[in-house]
């Protein structure tokens, strides 16, 4: 019981400190004087995140279940195969901010647009758009948080001893109350605080599982005892098949542009040197963070070779490797990881029922017909409910957290990828050819991850991409131009730098 108390006093502490800086950016902003001034400082904190914060903040709701416990177990179980498909994550940061941030931002900030659906919406200029955009968003990412969910409470369940439930409900209760409280503000100084203790707790992890290993080769040569496939590119019996290999560079290398809570973050950043300077520290931090994290998985099968479960991997290691009170402190990793993707999708999809549901139907997309207390209420209520309904899907939770998390993100970016992409980058692109393409996205995604016929190895988001994609310039050219009034958008966006 000793250890457990003292595993759980920094757990706590941290949950905490959470909701102290929640409450902090509550306060420190300013009061909104309009409604309109509400949706931008709650949805986009106002526009004014620095460099460091905006690299944080992406990589912090970027990483996630999946990196921390999934990922890492993935590769307790295949070894370092599993491993140099993590890294391929490396570029999330500098493709993001690269393809997307300054034409996000330069639209973004003529159009007034807060949200990915703001976004379409002004650049299709069709209700079709934004209804499938907005369904969608709310089904993966309540997929998504699922996953994140189980994966914060089983972590505090294998850490802590207590039960699984006790676990969901904290966990559960402390995400969803600094998310809904502080908004996008709290939100992206919650995550470059996460950021920080995630890298913190990968180095000191990896650090020691090498010693416990008794150091890099040791480690090494006991894999190859336990199984020569470990340390493989293609892993035991060639369970990561190249095709496989190549299909990840999709999914989780060109396929992030298409995830909106990582998109998000570029409409929020203060300036161009911000932007650039973000590019620079995310790529870093996220690749020297990601391979600390998934080495240590993967060398912790030297030390610990007969855990029941790739999903215990990181948490055992941390709590058997570490003192308790340490322990409990670098277990705040994972969490942190789990935390900061759960806020941001809570917040996303808060705005979509707030905003691009609600107000934009019930009151013509006129924020002025509403008080700034009411939005605030509503959108507190909204979060709070979309929390609830996915705590009320963790009670029963399925295994298999990276394999939820995959699904999910690959139903994000095959609705997605291409209505942004070529939104930002194509004259041509129209509301049929985005109907087109989320339909055919969509349709081909869901028969292809539940009737699962032979790809060759390929992942399911291949043949989904190429499919949407095709459908997407079919639809355009069978179907009326785009607005003259987005093409023009369209054009300065891409002449005009971003002074601010």
């Amino acid at each position: 019981m000793d250890e457990q108390f003292w595993i759980l006093v920094p757990v706590a502490a941290y949950l905490a400190l959470s909701f102290a800086v929640a409450l902090w950016a509550q306060r420190r902003a300013a009061r909104p004087a309009s409604s309109r001034g509400f949706i931008e400082d709650y949805f986009i904190g106002g526009r004014s995140m620095g460099g460091f914060v905006l690299a944080m903040s992406i990589i912090a709701s970027y990483a996630s279940a999946s990196s921390f416990v999934g990922g890492p177990g993935v590769a307790y179980a295949l070894g370092l195969s599993w491993v140099l498909l993590a890294m391929i994550q490396v570029p999330t940061a500098f493709l993001t901010l690269g393809v997307l941030g300054k034409r996000f931002a330069i639209m973004a900030r003529r159009t007034g647009a807060v949200t990915i659906t703001d976004f379409l919406r002004a650049r299709y200029g069709s209700e079709a758009v934004v209804l499938l955009c907005s369904m969608a968003l709310l089904v993966f990412f309540m997929a998504a948080m699922l996953a994140q969910f189980i994966g914060g409470a089983r972590l505090f369940q294998a850490v802590t001893g207590y039960p699984y439930m006790a676990g969901l409900a904290l966990f559960g209760i402390s995400v969803v109350l600094y998310t809904a409280v502080g908004g996008f503000r709290a939100v992206a100084i919650t995550d470059a605080v996460q950021g920080v203790v995630m890298v913190a707790a990968s180095v000191v992890v990896l650090l020691a599982v090498v010693h416990a290993g008794g150091g890099m080769e040791q480690c090494v040569q006991k894999l190859k005892a336990i199984d020569p496939g470990l340390i493989t590119p293609t892993g035991p019996g060639n369970a990561v098949p190249q095709p496989f290999i190549l299909s990840f560079w999709i999914l989780v290398g060109l396929g992030i542009l298409g995830l909106p809570q990582t998109a998000q973050k570029c409409m929020g950043y203060k300036d161009s040197r911000s932007m650039h300077d973000a590019m620079l520290m995310g790529t870093l931090i996220i690749g020297f963070m990601l391979l600390c994290a998934h080495l240590s998985g993967t060398l912790g099968r030297a030390v610990l070779p007969d855990l029941p479960s790739g999903d215990l991997a990181m948490p055992t290691l941390i709590v058997r490797l570490l003192p308790p009170f340490w322990a409990g402190v670098f277990i705040a990793g994972p969490l942190a990881a789990i935390m900061s993707t759960v806020d941001s999708m809570l917040l996303l999809a808060s705005a979509a029922i707030v905003k691009d549901l609600y107000l934009h139907y019930r009151h013509q997309g006129d924020p002025a017909r509403m008080t700034p207390e009411s939005l605030r209420r509503m959108s507190l209520a909204s979060t709070a409910a979309v929390g609830l309904l996915v705590f009320l899907a963790a009670i029963q939770p399925p295994d298999l957290l990276v394999w939820i998390n995959l699904f999910a993100f690959g139903g994000l970016e095959a609705v997605f990828l291409w209505p942004i992409i070529l939104g930002l980058y194509w004259k041509g692109a129209n509301a049929g050819g985005a109907v087109a393409s989320i339909l055919a996205g969509v349709g081909v995604f869901f028969f292809l991850s539940i009737v699962k016929p032979p790809l060759g190895g390929l992942h399911a988001i291949v043949p989904t991409l190429v499919i949407s994609g095709l459908a997407f310039l079919v639809g355009a050219k069978l179907s009326r131009p785009a607005p003259a009034k987005a093409v023009r958008m369209l054009r300065s966006g891409g002449e005009h730098g971003s002074g601010r």
